[in-house]
């Protein structure tokens, strides 16, 4: 029998703990946004200047909408997690809650496939219903939903 040779033994594979990947709160932002307008029930995301803001600057840059999609939703990414916060606008006839419950699967697979970040939090708004026909899409419905007691207090909790 002959002894083994030094350079037939394995060697150990060195770590290089300095290497690092950051991923930008805008990319977050885009990926989520584009899932939550994915997903049947949502009209549109974000509201008044956003939403505005984002229909114009896609017009010009002649973009798919990501951009667009990023503005209306606000992230705050940290080194392994994400919260997400989304205001929607859902089509007439939608069950909400369960919307709401699609709407955070569908940002959650999406954000932690592409990423690898842990989302944590995602908070949604629904601002608005659209119905059908009521072409009318202007922003005065931003104002609507407030209390209607005149400043009183709310009637419910």
């Amino acid at each position: 029998m002959t002894a083994p040779r030094a350079f037939d033994a394995p060697r150990p594979i060195e770590w290089t703990p300095s290497v690092s990947t950051t991923i930008a709160d805008n990319v977050v932002a885009a990926i989520a946004g584009i899932a939550i307008r994915e997903t049947d029930g949502v009209h549109s995301i974000g509201r008044g200047a956003s939403k505005a803001l984002g229909a114009v600057t896609g017009r010009m840059s002649g973009s798919s909408g990501s951009s667009a999609a990023g503005r209306a939703v606000k992230v705050e990414v940290g080194e392994k997690q994400a919260a997400i916060d989304v205001d929607v606008k859902v089509e007439y006839g939608t069950t909400i809650h369960e919307l709401a419950d699609l709407i955070r699967t569908h940002v959650t697979d999406a954000v932690e496939t592409m990423t690898g970040l842990e989302v944590v939090e995602i908070n949604i708004v629904v601002f608005d219903v659209h119905i059908p026909g009521d072409d009318d899409d202007d922003d005065d419905s931003d104002d609507q939903g407030g209390s209607r007691s005149g400043g009183s207090s709310p009637r419910v909790q």
